[in-house]
């Protein structure tokens, strides 16, 4: 029985390897699109306060996102609309997009309303600003930071709007649309900013906020563009506020999620108001940081989650369990035998990366050497953030929104008070810490009662594995180490020499990674080449 099952659940995800090469290939451009995008905001604005101002504001509709879209709402829509389409076909699976659509409009519309009025009232923020520091300046970051969040918090329809749209395609098996989604984001920003200093080149503050309306255009597409494909696919748009029992069960599968999502959003809101009140600089420095750290987790483990989910929501809808299990293993460890190498690999090429992505206009040398130990830090957290991407999609496929809540909670705690502890000792790096510390706490957490409730999904069944990985990432990064530091004594430190560097050591890196994947017959290998050469070559055939 068990060994039917695998064999079908090894069925079922090699036919998705299409689709996270897919998805995964998307999001690289997205992600990659995103990286210049900040390379070009920080070579216009640096490690300023206007910089950190905008990151501050930028953020706040996108924690609302999570709270009302992405997060929240997706974990509960998704076994809920695969329900609807295993027993109503499309028929009913739309019926019920229009019925989450609108019911989103509405809160999503008056959270937009609220918040608009709350960050216009200049008073209101400087006695927030007045709890955290005496500091005029810094109370200056806040007020400029507020002004921006007015601008910037219709996002939050637009892309809510838009995550219902792709959890829809997603679970009509079309990929592509959600993954396309962040790149008119993208586009929007670059050539809105792009713009602003070319027509106001000494302008600062009107260049911001034509980096502003970027946003706003960008998230339009993101709603446009996944609408329309799903107008393709049959679905009629109708405005209705009926509570079917559909509806229903996603509200009771949403109220703990929310609760988790809320913890989220408070933690990330006081940490990033905690960076803003610390120098001008610390909440551009965490935010590009994070980019470079993100940028492995967006090519590979977000695109392997977003197909995986679907996945074992659909085993769990069929009381699937041994299906369920092979599913979140095969995903698990495809995850970190890509995240683990890149975490190594950006830890120790971290100084040359800043210098060569970043170092130009207003950012300068010295904020390359302030940003190298932020991101090397970053870079240990890596493999953990995937992780936490997977497992927790493995909770919500169960419909088990209670757990994350405890996590999401537990990881509130440890970072709230490591940033307090660590930010006058250690500066913008004691803030990295404490959020890599929280996600790490989170991580294992989530693993070891996910173990409790689900034996079969136990983190022991790749323990094996994982070790390999570790023995051929640590020689991969050793070598890499090795390398760079030859080819510094060998080159000048050019713009070029650095690229050529780069690519030599980053080209040499993964060769030998993956000779020692073989070597050690690491599991998973084989799925993740397929993948690779179907980016490679996807018109070969």
């Amino acid at each position: 029985m068990l060994d039917a099952a695998r064999v079908a659940t090894n069925a079922g995800v090699s036919r998705n390897l299409k689709n996270i090469g897919l998805v995964s290939g998307a999001t690289m451009v997205s992600r990659v699109l995103g990286l210049v995008r900040d390379m070009q905001t920080a070579a216009v604005f640096g490690l300023s306060g206007i910089s950190s101002a905008f990151f501050t504001a930028y953020q706040l509709p996108n924690l609302f996102r999570r709270l009302l879209g992405e997060g929240s709402l997706t974990a509960a829509f998704v076994p809920t609309l695969n329900i609807e389409l295993e027993q109503r076909r499309r028929e009913g699976a739309f019926a019920l997009v229009n019925q989450v659509a609108s019911w989103l409009t509405v809160v999503a519309g008056a959270v937009v309303v609220a918040a608009m009025i709350f960050f216009s009232q200049p008073p209101w923020i400087e006695a927030a600003a007045r709890v955290f520091t005496g500091d005029n300046a810094t109370v200056q970051r806040w007020l400029l930071s507020g002004n921006m969040t007015v601008v910037l918090f219709p996002y939050l329809l637009f892309v809510c709007l838009a995550s219902v749209f792709s959890s829809a395609l997603q679970s009509l098996g079309r990929f592509l649309e959600p993954a396309l989604s962040p790149i008119w984001l993208n586009l929007a920003m670059i050539g809105m900013l792009w713009l602003g200093v070319r027509l106001w080149p000494d302008a600062k503050m009107t260049q911001v906020y034509m980096l502003c309306a970027g946003v706003l255009v960008g998230g339009l597409g993101q709603m446009c563009v996944p609408g329309w494909a799903l107008l393709r696919e049959g679905w009629r748009p109708r405005f209705t506020l009926e509570l079917s029992e559909p509806v229903r069960a996603i509200f009771r599968l949403m109220a703990p999620t929310v609760l988790g999502s809320a913890v989220y959003l408070i933690n990330m809101t006081v940490s990033r108001y905690i960076a803003l009140s610390l120098n001008d600089g610390a909440v551009a420095l965490l935010n590009f940081a994070q980019r470079l750290m993100e940028l492995p987790i967006g090519v590979f483990a977000v695109a392997v989650s977003t197909v995986v989910f679907p996945l074992i929501s659909r085993f769990a809808a069929q009381n699937d369990t041994a299906g369920m299990a092979n599913a979140y293993r095969k995903g698990m460890r495809l995850i970190l035998l890509i995240n683990i190498p890149a975490a190594a690999g950006l830890g120790v090429l971290a100084l040359p990366l800043i210098r060569l992505l970043f170092q130009r206009g207003e950012f300068v040398a010295s904020d390359t050497f302030a940003m190298a130990p932020v991101l090397a830090i970053y870079a240990v957290g890596l493999p953990f953030f995937s992780f936490v991407n997977l497992v927790l999609r493995a909770f919500y496929a169960r419909r088990d929104t209670k757990t994350p809540v405890v996590a999401a909670l537990l990881s509130f705690v440890v970072n709230i008070v490591l940033s307090l502890a660590l930010m006058g000792p250690l500066s913008t790096a004691g803030l990295a810490i404490a959020g890599n510390a929280a996600i790490i706490v989170q991580a294992v957490f989530l693993q070891v009662m996910l173990t409790r409730k689900a034996p079969e999904m136990a983190f022991i069944h790749i323990g094996r594995d994982l070790g390999k990985i570790i023995i051929a990432s640590a020689a991969m990064g050793a070598a890499v180490w090795g390398g760079w530091r030859a080819w510094t004594h060998l080159a000048t430190a050019t713009t070029f020499n650095t690229a050529c560097g780069l690519a030599i050591m980053i080209a040499a890196g993964v060769a030998l990674y993956a000779a020692l994947a073989w070597v050690l017959r690491i599991e998973g290998r084989d799925e993740a080449r397929a993948m690779i050469l179907k980016r490679i070559r996807p018109r070969s055939r």
